[in-house]
């Protein structure tokens, strides 16, 4: 006998405003007891110093998730000068550091250009990595530290907004898994005088925008559950970039059969959002992908029960 899901079968992608102090996890299980949820993840963590954009993927929108984790990321943050700690953020022990009153910007540019286009980081012992199984964060708290293989990132722009003293400010933005506490780790290395991350937030998370995020004051005042749900976000949300192929329903049965497909004017390459043509609406049927011989073929396809 199939296992029964405890909750309500919520589907669709919730922006979230993530406020500092608490982890991702906990956020997706704060959600899932308010909307009482079958079930919701994250897609991709940000520290509990962080705030900002949090994407939840509910019900069937977590097949889509990977495409959100491997989705470019914008950031605002607070750097101070002159001080190291162990984690590369306010949260840690203060390790190290020198004065920084000889910072001048033009050094700050010329050591920020040197941190743009793509570059080698070595994740932090205090991430959320894991290594056999555990996350790094969690050896790191017990004195263990394991050697990490540096990662290609891409940093396409990090931004000058504001340098007042022994603190300044930046508008990042990089591709997946880009750690933005290395930038402000290996910053403070190329001045000279160390440096570490004291506000962080994510301005945005692939398609969804800082404006979208949603606080949990909001979610929190919806009286039932249909004003709650009135906030999600349709699941083809979270592809709503990519090229849309249209198709009459005969086309969408055999597509929903997991049989590639030959559909008239679509794009000859690469990932494509699959729609079936209903009456006067278009309902979305999920992802495809084009073939060498230019048919479609189903990749991930919501399934309502």
């Amino acid at each position: 006998m199939a296992k029964r899901r405890r909750g309500r079968p919520v589907n669709g992608v919730l922006v979230v405003d993530k406020p500092t102090g608490i982890t991702s996890n906990d956020v997706v299980q704060r959600a899932k007891r308010l909307f009482g949820a079958q079930k919701v993840g994250h897609t991709g963590s940000l520290d509990p110093l962080a705030t900002g954009v949090l994407p939840l993927c509910f019900g069937e929108a977590t097949k889509f998730s990977q495409f959100l984790l491997d989705s470019d990321k914008k950031y605002w943050t607070r750097i101070k000068l002159g001080v190291i700690t162990a984690t590369g953020d306010a949260d840690g022990e203060v390790i190290g550091g020198t004065d920084a009153s000889h910072v001048t910007v033009a050094a700050v540019e010329a050591a920020l250009e040197e941190l743009r286009g793509q570059i080698e980081q070595i994740p932090s012992m205090y991430s959320a990595i894991k290594h056999q199984g555990q996350p790094l964060y969690k050896l790191a708290r017990q004195g263990i530290e394991v050697e990490r293989k540096a990662r290609t990132v891409t940093v396409f722009s990090n931004k000058l907004v504001k340098f007042e003293g022994d603190e300044l400010e930046l508008e990042v933005h990089c591709s997946k898994g880009t750690y933005v506490r290395t930038i402000a780790e290996e910053l403070g290395h190329a001045l000279g005088c160390g440096g570490h991350v004291i506000g962080l937030r994510r301005l945005a998370a692939g398609p969804y925008i800082e404006p979208e995020a949603i606080s949990f004051e909001k979610l929190e005042s919806c009286e039932d559950n249909e004003s709650l749900d009135s906030l999600l976000k349709p699941i083809e949300s979270s592809v709503q970039d990519w090229p849309k192929v249209r198709m009459v329903s005969d086309t969408a049965h055999y597509l929903l059969q997991g049989q590639p497909v030959q559909v008239a004017r679509a794009p000859t390459e690469g990932w494509v959002q699959l729609l079936e043509i209903a009456g006067e609406d278009e309902v979305f049927l999920g992802v495809g992908e084009v073939l060498a011989d230019g048919r479609i073929a189903p990749r991930r396809l919501v399934v309502f029960s």
